[in-house]
Protein backbone atom coordinates (compact mmCIF):
# COMPACT_ATOMS: atom_id res chain seq x y z
CA UNK A 1 0.00 0.00 0.00
CA UNK A 2 1.36 3.35 -0.99
CA UNK A 3 0.20 6.53 -2.58
CA UNK A 4 1.66 6.70 -6.08
CA UNK A 5 2.89 9.78 -7.90
CA UNK A 6 -0.54 10.09 -9.52
CA UNK A 7 -2.20 10.89 -6.20
CA UNK A 8 0.72 12.98 -4.92
CA UNK A 9 0.89 15.05 -8.11
CA UNK A 10 -2.87 15.55 -8.18
CA UNK A 11 -2.92 16.88 -4.60
CA UNK A 12 0.14 19.07 -5.25
CA UNK A 13 -1.36 20.49 -8.44
CA UNK A 14 -4.67 21.22 -6.71
CA UNK A 15 -2.87 23.12 -3.93
CA UNK A 16 -0.95 25.13 -6.54
CA UNK A 17 -4.19 25.89 -8.40
CA UNK A 18 -6.00 26.89 -5.21
CA UNK A 19 -3.17 29.21 -4.15
CA UNK A 20 -3.37 31.10 -7.45
CA UNK A 21 -6.98 30.88 -8.62
CA UNK A 22 -8.02 34.21 -7.06
CA UNK A 23 -6.13 35.90 -9.91
CA UNK A 24 -8.11 34.07 -12.59
CA UNK A 25 -7.65 30.79 -14.47
CA UNK A 26 -4.35 29.02 -13.85
CA UNK A 27 -2.50 27.38 -16.72
CA UNK A 28 -1.27 23.83 -16.54
CA UNK A 29 2.02 25.02 -18.02
CA UNK A 30 2.44 27.30 -15.00
CA UNK A 31 1.68 24.48 -12.57
CA UNK A 32 4.01 22.14 -14.48
CA UNK A 33 6.83 24.68 -14.29
CA UNK A 34 6.38 25.54 -10.60
CA UNK A 35 5.88 21.97 -9.41
CA UNK A 36 8.22 20.21 -11.87
CA UNK A 37 5.47 17.90 -13.14
CA UNK A 38 5.20 16.84 -16.77
CA UNK A 39 2.63 18.94 -18.64
CA UNK A 40 1.22 15.91 -20.46
CA UNK A 41 0.82 14.10 -17.13
CA UNK A 42 -1.00 17.13 -15.67
CA UNK A 43 -3.30 17.20 -18.70
CA UNK A 44 -4.32 13.60 -17.96
CA UNK A 45 -4.84 14.32 -14.25
CA UNK A 46 -6.84 17.49 -14.87
CA UNK A 47 -9.07 15.67 -17.34
CA UNK A 48 -10.00 13.33 -14.51
CA UNK A 49 -10.34 16.16 -11.98
CA UNK A 50 -12.65 17.98 -14.41
CA UNK A 51 -14.82 14.90 -14.95
CA UNK A 52 -15.11 14.59 -11.17
CA UNK A 53 -16.16 18.28 -11.11
CA UNK A 54 -13.31 19.43 -8.87
CA UNK A 55 -11.97 21.84 -11.49
CA UNK A 56 -13.43 23.65 -14.46
CA UNK A 57 -11.63 24.70 -17.61
CA UNK A 58 -11.67 28.12 -19.23
CA UNK A 59 -10.83 28.18 -22.94
CA UNK A 60 -9.17 30.85 -25.01
CA UNK A 61 -6.58 33.53 -24.28
CA UNK A 62 -6.16 33.91 -20.56
CA UNK A 63 -7.70 30.48 -20.10
CA UNK A 64 -6.69 27.70 -17.81
CA UNK A 65 -8.27 25.97 -14.84
CA UNK A 66 -10.25 27.13 -11.84
CA UNK A 67 -11.72 25.33 -8.85
CA UNK A 68 -15.24 24.09 -9.52
CA UNK A 69 -16.09 24.05 -5.79
CA UNK A 70 -15.11 26.02 -2.74
CA UNK A 71 -11.78 24.91 -1.28
CA UNK A 72 -13.37 23.85 1.99
CA UNK A 73 -15.70 21.50 0.08
CA UNK A 74 -12.85 19.61 -1.61
CA UNK A 75 -11.11 16.92 0.42
CA UNK A 76 -7.91 15.03 -0.28
CA UNK A 77 -10.08 11.90 -0.54
CA UNK A 78 -12.05 13.59 -3.36
CA UNK A 79 -8.83 14.35 -5.24
CA UNK A 80 -7.43 10.85 -4.76
CA UNK A 81 -10.72 9.25 -5.87
CA UNK A 82 -10.95 11.53 -8.92
CA UNK A 83 -7.61 10.34 -10.30
CA UNK A 84 -8.47 6.67 -9.64
CA UNK A 85 -5.80 6.28 -6.99
CA UNK A 86 -6.29 2.98 -5.17
CA UNK A 87 -5.52 3.12 -1.47
CA UNK A 88 -5.94 -0.41 -0.26
CA UNK A 89 -3.84 -2.11 2.39
CA UNK A 90 -5.43 -5.52 1.80
CA UNK A 91 -3.69 -7.89 -0.58
CA UNK A 92 -7.04 -9.02 -2.00
CA UNK A 93 -8.59 -5.67 -2.87
CA UNK A 94 -11.28 -6.26 -0.26
CA UNK A 95 -12.51 -9.48 -1.89
CA UNK A 96 -11.61 -11.63 1.14
CA UNK A 97 -9.79 -14.17 -1.02
CA UNK A 98 -6.27 -13.33 0.15
CA UNK A 99 -5.23 -16.76 1.42
CA UNK A 100 -5.95 -19.62 -0.96
CA UNK A 101 -9.32 -18.10 -1.89
CA UNK A 102 -10.17 -17.60 1.79
CA UNK A 103 -9.97 -14.65 4.09
CA UNK A 104 -6.52 -14.22 5.67
CA UNK A 105 -6.02 -13.80 9.41
CA UNK A 106 -5.04 -10.13 9.05
CA UNK A 107 -7.83 -9.10 6.69
CA UNK A 108 -9.72 -7.13 9.37
CA UNK A 109 -6.54 -5.30 10.36
CA UNK A 110 -5.94 -4.07 6.82
CA UNK A 111 -9.61 -3.31 6.22
CA UNK A 112 -9.67 -1.15 9.35
CA UNK A 113 -6.50 0.61 8.19
CA UNK A 114 -8.23 1.36 4.86
CA UNK A 115 -11.20 2.82 6.71
CA UNK A 116 -8.99 5.01 8.89
CA UNK A 117 -7.00 6.25 5.89
CA UNK A 118 -10.17 7.29 4.11
CA UNK A 119 -11.56 8.92 7.25
CA UNK A 120 -8.37 10.93 7.60
CA UNK A 121 -8.23 11.90 3.92
CA UNK A 122 -11.89 12.97 4.09
CA UNK A 123 -11.05 15.18 7.07
CA UNK A 124 -8.31 17.11 5.25
CA UNK A 125 -9.66 19.86 3.02
CA UNK A 126 -7.94 21.68 0.21
CA UNK A 127 -8.58 24.88 2.17
CA UNK A 128 -6.57 23.56 5.14
CA UNK A 129 -3.67 22.57 2.88
CA UNK A 130 -3.68 26.00 1.24
CA UNK A 131 -3.73 27.68 4.65
CA UNK A 132 -0.71 25.58 5.71
CA UNK A 133 1.18 26.75 2.63
CA UNK A 134 0.25 30.38 3.28
CA UNK A 135 1.40 30.11 6.89
CA UNK A 136 4.71 28.60 5.78
CA UNK A 137 5.21 31.43 3.30
CA UNK A 138 4.36 34.05 5.93
CA UNK A 139 6.83 32.56 8.39
CA UNK A 140 9.74 32.84 5.97
CA UNK A 141 12.03 35.60 7.16
CA UNK A 142 11.93 38.66 4.95
CA UNK A 143 15.16 40.62 4.94
CA UNK A 144 14.82 44.34 4.57
CA UNK A 145 17.04 47.38 4.85
CA UNK A 146 16.00 49.39 7.91
CA UNK A 147 17.83 52.41 6.45
CA UNK A 148 15.67 52.57 3.37
CA UNK A 149 12.90 55.12 3.30
CA UNK A 150 11.21 53.41 0.37
CA UNK A 151 9.96 50.45 2.38
CA UNK A 152 6.22 49.80 2.22
CA UNK A 153 3.76 47.31 3.66
CA UNK A 154 2.40 44.62 1.39
CA UNK A 155 -0.01 42.38 3.23
CA UNK A 156 1.56 41.32 6.49
CA UNK A 157 5.23 41.45 5.52
CA UNK A 158 7.57 44.35 4.94
CA UNK A 159 9.09 44.52 1.47
CA UNK A 160 11.28 46.91 -0.45
CA UNK A 161 10.25 48.72 -3.59
CA UNK A 162 12.71 49.61 -6.31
Amino acid sequence: MRLTTKGRFAVTAMIDLALRCADGPVTLAGIADRQKISLSYLEQLFGKLRRFELVSSVRGPGGGYALAREMDLITVADIIAAVDEPLDATSCGGKENCHDEHRCMTHDLWTNLNRRMYEYLHSVTLASLVEQQRQKAASVSVLHDERSSTACRSGSKLTLTA
